[in-house]
C-alpha cells in the first residue's frame, strides 16, 4: 500500500492495537497525528513523521482540539481511525449508570464526533475512515453487557456515516479484531488460575493456530486508507484468525 503524501489521525495510536495501526501507516509513507490521553512512546517519538497531542477524548471538546492541531501541520485530513477505546467486564446486576455511560462516551461518542469535527476537512480527498469494532459487536463474550453493545454500536456507525458522506468523497468501513496478543491481553492470561491452560485454550479457538498481532490489524487499516480500497465502504471487516468461523465441540 502507498500512502505517501497522505496524512492520518489515529485516536489512542500509541499502544497495543493503536501503535501497530500507526507504524503500519506510518511503513506505507503516511504522516499520522496520534490523539491520545498519555505522551507519545519513544519508539514514535523520534520519528518526523509522528505528531503527538495529548488530549483526554472524554471532553466534548476533544475534536476540536484534534482538528486545531491537526490544522497547524496540514491543509487537510486523508484519514481518520478512530482506535480509542475502553473494556471492563461487569454483571449487569453489578453495573452503574456511571460505568455505562462512560463506556459509551469513550466507545461510541468519541469517535462520532471526532468524525464530525473532521469531514468538513476530509471532503474531496478520497478520505477514508475505519472504526476499530470487535468480535464483541457481533458476538458476546460474559460480562461483557457494555462492551458489546458499544461495539455493535460501532458498527452500526460504521454504516450509517458510509451511507452519508458517500456523497463527498469519503468512505467508512470498521475492522473487528479478535484475540489480539499484546500488553493488556498477556496480563488478562496470566492473571487466570493456570495461564498456560488458558493460552493453549486459546490457540485451540484459532483456526491459524495463533493469535493475532496489533501489525495484522494495521495492515488492514492501511489497506482501507489506500486508493487500492477506493470501491470499498460500509463493511465490517472481521480479523481474528478464522475464530468465529469455527464451531465449537463439547468434547
Amino acid at each position: 500500500m502507498n500512502l505517501t503524501n497522505k496524512t492520518a489521525i489515529v485516536t489512542g495510536g500509541g499502544r497495543g492495537i493503536g501503535l501497530g495501526i500507526t507504524q503500519r501507516l506510518l511503513k506505507a509513507g503516511a504522516s499520522v497525528l496520534v490523539a491520545q490521553r498519555q505522551p507519545l512512546p519513544s519508539v514514535l517519538q523520534e520519528n518526523d513523521n509522528v505528531i503527538g497531542l495529548q488530549v483526554d477524548l472524554l471532553e466534548h471538546q476533544a475534536g476540536e482540539s484534534i482538528v486545531q492541531k491537526a490544522l497547524e501541520q496540514w491543509q487537510g485530513v486523508d484519514i481518520l481511525v478512530n482506535n480509542a477505546g475502553i473494556m471492563f467486564e461487569c454483571e449487569l446486576e453489578d453495573m452503574t449508570e456511571a460505568d455505562w455511560d462512560r463506556m459509551m462516551a469513550l466507545n461510541v461518542r468519541t469517535p462520532a464526533f471526532v468524525a464530525k469535527a473532521l469531514v468538513p476537512h476530509m471532503r474531496d480527498r478520497n478520505a477514508s475512515i475505519v472504526n476499530i469494532g470487535s468480535i464483541e459487536g457481533i458476538a458476546a463474550n460474559p460480562q461483557h453487557i457494555a462492551y458489546s453493545t458499544a461495539k455493535s454500536a460501532i458498527h452500526g456507525m460504521t454504516k450509517a456515516l458510509a451511507v452519508d458522506l458517500g456523497r463527498y468523497g469519503i468512505r467508512c468501513n470498521s475492522v473487528a479484531p479478535g484475540w489480539i496478543d499484546s500488553d493488556l491481553s498477556r496480563a488478562y492470561i496470566e492473571s487466570q488460575p493456570d495461564p498456560t491452560a488458558a493460552h493453549d485454550g486459546l490457540l485451540a479457538l484459532h483456526p491459524v493456530g495463533r493469535l493475532g498481532t496489533p501489525e495484522d490489524i494495521g495492515s488492514l487499516v492501511a489497506f482501507l486508507c489506500s486508493d487500492e480500497s477506493l470501491f470499498i465502504t460500509g463493511q465490517v471487516m472481521v480479523v481474528d484468525g478464522g475464530r468465529t468461523a469455527k464451531l465449537p465441540l463439547s468434547f
